[in-house]
């Protein structure tokens, strides 16, 4: 199982939103290229990275940042944020990221998902942030009315074949994952699947890899890493 240390950027600095909320946001450096360096040294293989202004505004906003970053960890980055058309999409790929993730365009624009795939391939996943059993789109302001299931199941017939799954109400909050929405997930996916959402401690850890048969693939770790509750080599190591 993979462990993803995130890196969500706004207005040039590494936050974590409270269930992605702005005006709820924690500051913890205002250097990310210097977090990612500080996830490479402990172990990480891959990163999340999140523009948040760019999910925000539905474009790209800092990708000389991520350029930056991808020159100088030199490990996979995942990219989301604001990718709502293939310029776009290219124009994170020349900036280095291994593999950008489309949110919004699966909801308000599946044609754009199926013109990626097969430009990209694998290089394109679709993430799917649940309210409730909705998907939202907008950077989570606007909750539509697809439930996720539905969804994985046309981002599938699309060609895509990863996705990542992000329960915006645990998101931020150190509640812990919700694990049957994530089976349940799963089961409906069909395709490897990346969790994120409230993982807090080592055991949530550990339940999670018990769902590697299902079909997950990796966790996205935020606050619990930034506010030390889990230590990344610890994460690894079971994961």
């Amino acid at each position: 199982m993979l462990i993803l240390p995130a890196i969500d950027i706004r207005h040039g600095n590494c936050v974590r939103l409270y269930q992605g909320r702005p005006e709820e946001e924690t500051l913890y450096s205002d250097d990310p290229v210097q977090v990612a360096r500080e996830w490479k040294a402990k172990g990480a293989t891959m990163l999340h990275v999140v523009d948040l202004d760019g999910a925000f505004e539905g474009k790209p906003v800092n990708l000389l940042l991520v350029a930056q970053m991808c020159e100088d960890v030199k490990i996979p980055i995942e990219l989301g944020g604001g990718f709502r058309d293939l310029p776009a999409i290219q124009q994170a790929f020349d900036a280095g990221a291994a593999r950008v993730i489309l949110g919004t365009a699966a909801i308000k624009n599946p044609g754009l998902v199926k013109a990626a795939v097969e430009e990209y391939g694998g290089d394109i996943a679709v993430s799917i942030d649940v309210t409730g059993t909705f998907a939202t789109s907008a950077g989570w302001k606007e909750v539509s009315t697809i439930s996720a299931g539905e969804l994985a199941a046309k981002m599938r017939e699309l060609g895509v074949e990863e996705l990542l799954f992000t329960n915006t109400q645990r998101d931020g909050t150190l509640q812990g994952p919700d694990l049957n929405a994530i089976k349940n997930f799963l089961t409906a996916a069909e395709v490897p699947v990346i969790v994120s959402g409230g993982i807090t401690t080592l055991d949530d850890i550990y339940n999670l890899k018990q769902l590697e048969p299902l079909g997950l693939k990796g966790a996205v770790i935020g606050k619990a890493l930034y506010d030390r509750k889990i230590q990344l080599e610890d994460a690894l190591r079971i994961a």
